[in-house]
């Protein structure tokens, strides 16, 4: 073992065969073009695989975070094309196999289209989820031209014809960014608290009281964009990173959470990828989380 070792040296890129944890990449970001904004998200997935890697095991907590590393397969790419749909039924292809094995996916997107993908997971296994999202749009916008896009995901799964979706709350909204329409569709359906209403506490406290198996995504423009400017669509009142990340953290401890996905990160307009390394780290945080309970 190095002198100075890093993720890289303990997450599994040969077997999944003790694991329990899968990491997967979802390159797309077609959906974003569908959805009329700007495209460069494809890019994401690996740079914030290889920043992750080159990231260190917690100091204070070196051998639950490596015990559980140990445990992380590198479990590849799930191919994109310009068909979003047949993308998102591939995703939720390799999603069902890994919660088939009773193993926590973790999905670095690419645009927010990869939810959705996400959730087919959850449908193809039959297991009933809430979802939970941070971020600062609803996205429950219809699908145009009957095309999903990456403003569509949390209605396709709410309207599903399996009624697998149990629930949906998005915490961190930017009310100038949110529909009346959305708003008041997402909140018969779950709930909806803007950015300025939300903390550590209040959330957690939120989904204590739900029962079942949660999907937790966190797309990265509900972060201010002075500490994420490489996003989709930059955000200038988002919530600070402290609490992103704290965020991050509890949700891997959370006995709930089964699955995990972190969306919308743009390499393209991003800065000394201040952004990239907020997701790494972001990442890095949920599976320290996870170290927590899982043995």
């Amino acid at each position: 073992m190095s002198a100075d070792p890093r993720l890289r040296d303990f997450i599994n890129r040969k077997s999944s065969e003790q694991s329990r944890v899968h990491l997967l990449q979802f390159p797309s970001d077609h959906g974003i073009l569908t959805n009329n904004g700007r495209p460069g998200a494809a890019q994401a997935p690996d740079l914030i695989r290889a920043r992750l890697f080159n990231l260190t095991p917690h100091p204070s907590y070196y051998q639950k975070h490596t015990d559980l590393l140990e445990k992380v397969y590198d479990a590849g790419i799930v191919p994109c094309s310009e068909n979003v749909e047949n993308d998102q039924r591939l995703l939720g292809m390799e999603v069902a196999k890994i919660l088939g094995k009773n193993r926590i996916p973790i999905i670095l997107g690419g645009g927010h289209e990869t939810s959705f993908g996400h959730f087919l997971g959850y449908v193809n296994t039959g297991r009933p989820v809430t979802i939970i999202n941070i971020d600062s749009h609803a996205d429950v916008r219809m699908l145009k031209d009957e095309k999903p896009h990456s403003g569509s995901p949390f209605r396709q799964a709410l309207e599903h014809d399996s009624a697998t979706c149990k629930g949906y709350h998005v915490f961190g909204l930017n009310p100038s960014t949110v529909s009346f329409p959305h708003y008041n569709f997402v909140k018969k359906r779950g709930s909806a608290l803007y950015e300025g209403e939300i903390s550590k506490e209040i959330i957690l406290n939120h989904i204590e009281d739900i029962e079942g198996d949660l999907m937790i995504t966190m797309d990265i423009d509900a972060v201010n964009q002075g500490e994420a400017p490489g996003v989709s669509a930059p955000n200038p009142s988002g919530i600070r990173k402290d609490l992103w990340l704290q965020l991050a953290y509890e949700f891997g401890r959370n006995e709930k959470v089964t699955s995990f996905d972190l969306c919308e990160v743009n390499p393209v307009y991003d800065q000394d990828l201040r952004t990239v390394r907020l997701a790494a780290l972001t990442v890095w945080y949920f599976l320290l989380g996870l170290s927590m309970r899982i043995r």
